[in-house]
């Protein structure tokens, strides 16, 4: 069938690992009870974003790929035959993090990983001081479920990375998120922030007629150094169709484990119809690979 269930987990995080993780197994076991067969957990769900201030102790809560999110989250795959996307501060050597996502197979295997492409330095995300670039390209992961086109939170403004994913075979492209609003702006300032981050997604669903789903976390983060005013996460996860219709959308403020029916089938259909790809101007494109030009 073409129709794939596609669960989301949008939820709050502590800094307590182990309450976190048990609350995301427990929202995984409710929506494959539902019949989902692929389930998104959104960026970093083990623990608190971080990101929010440099300090050199965070670098203690990464961990291996194979380890122990792979571990537990892979019995938890196996257990209920689902696919995973998880989302993970990963150490890969001594000195060399990345913040990388990781798809569990239904059998509990590592079926690949994502290493997140585009970090970010802005205030309140200071990505850059913990993760080094990804490496491993824009390369769908093979699945049970279909070729799975992960990217992560800043990848998602990026025309390129979704077009270098669908032009790779991608059949969905999934967001795991962590994007928030600066309590201190005014109500119109927050409203256009989230407006674009949904709109540019759906862009590229609409450009590439590729299904989407990005799953953000939601709630309120304290600052540790208190320089900021701290993050209030806009949660709205949602997933769009290949036109960028809005399948299904959740709270802006509240936890919410969602399951939402994609039809693959619509993307041919759509792509017949309004044929992008087949009318690029490929040989003309070049200078995108310059910083700008003169």
């Amino acid at each position: 069938m073409s129709i794939l269930k596609v669960g989301l987990v949008q939820q709050s995080c502590t800094a307590n690992r182990d309450e976190n993780i048990e609350k995301t197994s427990k929202a995984i076991r409710f929506v494959a009870e539902q019949g989902a067969e692929l389930v998104v957990l959104q960026e970093l769900h083990t623990g608190l974003y971080f990101c929010q201030t440099e300090d050199t102790a965070v670098f203690d809560q990464a961990e291996p790929i194979p380890g122990p999110s792979t571990e537990q989250f892979g019995a938890l795959a196996k257990e209920l035959g689902v696919v995973l996307v998880l989302s993970l501060f990963e150490k890969r050597a001594a000195g060399l993090y990345h913040n990388t996502a990781v798809v569990l197979e239904k059998d509990g295997r590592i079926a690949g990983t994502y290493r997140k492409m585009h970090i970010p330095d802005d205030p309140g995300y200071y990505e850059k001081f913990y993760f080094t670039p990804g490496d491993l390209g824009f390369e769908p992961i093979v699945t049970s479920v279909g070729k799975l086109g992960i990217l992560v939170c800043w990848d998602q403004w990026y025309p390129e990375a979704a077009r270098l994913m669908t032009l790779a075979g991608a059949e969905l492209l999934i967001y795991p998120t962590a994007i928030g609003y600066d309590p201190n702006d005014d109500k119109a300032e927050q409203q256009r922030q989230r407006d674009a981050w949904m709109t540019v997604q759906r862009g590229h669903a609409i450009a590439n007629a590729t299904p989407l789903v990005a799953v953000n976390r939601v709630g309120f983060e304290n600052d540790p150094s208190g320089a900021t005013a701290g993050a209030q996460f806009w949660g709205s996860s949602f997933a769009a169709g290949c036109q960028g219709e809005i399948l299904l959308q959740a709270s802006e403020t509240e936890e919410q484990v969602l399951l939402v029916e994609i039809d693959r089938g619509r993307t041919e259909q759509v792509r017949r119809i309004w044929p992008f790809l087949r009318d690029r101007r490929i040989d003309a494109y070049q200078d995108l690979q310059k910083r700008f030009r003169d």
